[in-house]
């Protein structure tokens, strides 16, 4: 068995904890589905909601280091990436130098294969070079949310010992230098590469990629200085490195939200994340065609890092990054400069590229494709992209960060139909089943959780058997914690989060349809639906809902538009209008926190 950090191990595994949050969803309906199926007769009608994603192209058996040399053999003076905000680009030779470089500065500063090293930092260039280079030196990256206040810092570079940290010197209204010497106070007064600290015991070296150079940054390395420490000895040892280092390793720690406790660390390996990068790619028919990708999203999220960076390395393509953080103008600007084929984006970004006031503008005639996820696309959101962005290839990607991430994509070929209403159907080499709270397979267009099993499920979660086993069965399946159906072709809906699921007087309700409706007032440029308590029903519907500029509504108009469309319990109760989400770093929408505001402001 190959060990995960202490006491966590690849191999069988039992369901210790299901979610309890799901026994809830309709009793009623799972009585119907075993009373349907106890007839061997009628079982034989039943078609379940289960199925294989095929291919015809076979897996990526080599390491991310050894297909990045294979990517600059085929295409040495391609551009690699672009960095538009600092005016950075290189070819792939040049990547590979600079990726070179750095593993041996790692080796050098005395790194091991296996030991952790942090990246802290918005979209630059330094976070691509030190993603391949952590790879190439059979090292964990471990990526750390840019928006972390202090204690996520503290708690995620504890919890899986990092060893070194790469960060930027500030992103926003953060200095992460001040942050982590509030934590490691012994930082300043120590010798670069010789760190003791109380309070991260394990960090030894720590790295700053900054253009600040009057500061005094105490203690650490300077990214440019450390491209420069490898030497001669440690080139070689890199280069032997590339025939030892195997493609089931682990490579990449990505943290889950800590919505409901500590964020969990998904352990993932090279074959998972490089692969699921291929399929992707496949899907879009990178390969075929020279692309060239605007990535908006944050490489420190699986979207930007296996569907952008990685992305580069398996089909040839050029990563495109308007801006160190999300900004419609920048998104806008470099599709415009760099004449982009794909743009990446969550369903807020796109709505606020497509509402920006200068749209018109601006010149984007060269996109054609493309990938929304991150959350559930609104219909009316997809129906713009295809026409007002020029994007009628775009897919919609559908995942979670412990399946690498990608496990449902639509074609660039389907219909139109399927690509608002679906997330597509399982990726390739992938299985998906959807099954009730008691872990039986459902009959097709049946809600329940959707499972998938295949290369891309994690190595586990960082330390922490218990949750692994919670959530990986014994047969490989992993429980995403998500509601969904199946049709008969294998087309999946996400109907919700099984958290999300509101359940009033009895009645399940799923966010997700009531805020698909709601997309088509014309007055509405984005809406969320929640739950809130009710001392009678358990719980009543809230929706908030955020109004084109210029627009204006009542309560009573949104609640009249509903009627006669939505079954009487599916109208929200409460109604209110907001100017903006709480959004993630991601762009994901924060329900949890909307809810508890929600709470606060009605007073239940």
């Amino acid at each position: 068995m190959a060990a995960i950090g202490k006491g966590m191990t690849v191999g069988s595994r039992w369901i210790i904890n299901k979610c309890s949050i799901l026994a809830r969803i309709s009793s009623v309906s799972f009585q119907r589905v075993r009373s349907f199926s106890a007839s061997s007769h009628d079982q034989e009608k039943i078609k379940f909601s289960y199925c294989q994603g095929l291919s015809s192209q076979r897996f990526l058996g080599e390491t991310i280091g050894q297909r990045l040399d294979q990517t600059v053999e085929k295409f040495p003076d391609r551009e690699a990436y672009v960095f538009c905000e600092d005016n950075q680009r290189a070819t792939f030779v040049e990547l590979q130098k600079e990726v070179n470089d750095l593993a041996a500065g790692f080796l050098a500063m005395g790194l091991k294969t296996g030991d952790r090293v942090g990246m802290w930092g918005p979209n630059m260039r330094e976070w691509v070079i030190t993603q391949f280079a952590t790879a190439k030196a059979g090292l964990i990256l471990v990526n750390i949310n840019p928006a972390y206040q202090i204690p996520e810092m503290e708690y995620a570079l504890r919890k899986v010992g990092c060893k070194a940290l790469v960060m930027a010197d500030r992103f926003k209204t953060q200095d992460y230098y001040n942050m982590l010497s509030h934590v490691a106070q012994e930082l300043p007064n120590s010798k670069p590469g010789d760190l003791y600290s109380e309070r991260l015991p394990d960090l030894k070296f720590v790295v700053m990629a900054s253009n600040d150079h009057e500061r005094d940054f105490g203690g650490t390395m300077s990214f440019e200085d450390l491209l420069k420490t490898g030497g001669s000895s440690e080139k070689q040892k890199l280069q032997d490195l590339q025939t030892k280092l195997q493609s089931d390793d682990p490579i990449n720690i990505q943290f889950t939200s800590g919505t409901t406790g500590n964020p969990k660390g998904a352990t993932l390996s090279h074959h998972g994340i490089l692969n699921n990068a291929y399929f992707i790619g496949e899907v879009l028919k990178y390969e075929h065609q020279y692309s060239r990708i605007c990535i908006p999203v944050p490489l420190y999220h699986c979207f930007g890092m296996v569907g952008g960076s990685l992305m580069s390395i398996t089909c040839g393509s050029t990563s495109v990054y308007p801006s160190r953080a999300f900004d419609p103008t920048a998104a806008l600007t470099a599709i415009q400069q760099e004449k982009c084929t794909s743009l990446y984006g969550t369903p807020t970004m796109f709505i606020d590229i497509l509402n920006h006031p200068a749209f018109k503008k601006f010149d984007i005639s060269s996109l054609y494709t493309g990938i929304m996820a991150g959350s559930p696309c609104p219909i009316e959101v997809m129906k713009q992209v295809i026409t007002k962005l020029h994007m009628p290839q775009v897919t919609i990607c559908y995942g979670l960060t412990e399946t690498s991430p990608v496990t449902a994509q639509t074609l660039m070929d389907d219909p139109v139909e399927m690509r608002v209403s679906t997330v597509g159907r399982v990726h390739p080499n992938t299985e998906a089943k959807i099954i009730d709270s008691n872990g039986h397979l459902l009959p097709i267009n049946t809600a329940g959780e959707i499972c998938f099993r295949g290369y891309n499920v994690m190595l586990g979660y960082w330390e922490d058997k218990a949750k692994t086993d919670a959530c990986i069965d014994a047969s490989g399946w992993f429980f995403s914690g998500d509601l969904a159906t199946m049709d008969e072709n294998g087309y999946i809906k996400i109907v919700g989060r099984i958290k999300d699921l509101i359940i009033r007087g009895g009645e399940n309700i799923y966010p997700t349809e009531i805020e698909q409706f709601l997309y088509k007032h014309p007055k509405i440029q984005d809406v969320q639906v929640i739950g809130v308590p009710d001392a009678r029903l358990g719980e009543e519907v809230c929706a908030c809902i955020k109004l084109h500029p210029g627009e204006s509504a009542t309560p009573e108009e949104i609640k009249e538009f509903c009627k006669s469309q939505l079954a009487h319990f599916k109208i929200p109760r409460y109604i209110k209008f907001v100017d903006e989400f709480p959004l993630t770093v991601t762009g994901k929408v924060k329900k949890f926190v909307m809810r508890e505001q929600t709470k606060a402001e009605l007073g239940l």
